[in-house]
C-alpha cells in the first residue's frame, strides 16, 4: 500500500469536511437521538459510497482524458466555484462590513 497517498487522501478529505455542511447535518442528526451509532454508521457508509464513486469515476475518466487536462479543468472549476460562492456571500458580508 502507498501510505503517503493514503495519508494525503485522508488529510485532504478530513480538512475539507471540517465545518462542511455534511458535518453540520450529522451534528444536527445526532442531537435528535440519544443513540449516536445509527447516525455515525449511516454517515460513514454514505461517505464511503460517495468516495468510491469519486475514485471509480476518476479512474474511468482518466483512461480517456490526459491527467494534465483533468488537473487544469479541476483547478478552473474550483476557482469558478470559489467566485460563485464569494459573489453569493457578498450581500451577507455587507451586513457586517461597511464597504
Amino acid at each position: 500500500m502507498d501510505w503517503k497517498l493514503f495519508f494525503t487522501a485522508f488529510t485532504m478529505l478530513f480538512l475539507a469536511e471540517l465545518g462542511d455542511k455534511t458535518q453540520l447535518a450529522v451534528f444536527t442528526l445526532s442531537t435528535q437521538s440519544s443513540n449516536f451509532m445509527p447516525v455515525f454508521l449511516g454517515a460513514s457508509a454514505a461517505l464511503v459510497v460517495v468516495t468510491f464513486i469519486g475514485v471509480f469515476l476518476g479512474r474511468l475518466v482518466s483512461n480517456y482524458i490526459p491527467i494534465p487536462i483533468l488537473h487544469t479543468v479541476a483547478g478552473i472549476l474550483f476557482v469558478v466555484m470559489g467566485f460563485i460562492i464569494l459573489k453569493s456571500s457578498l450581500p451577507e458580508l455587507s451586513k457586517f462590513f461597511r464597504w
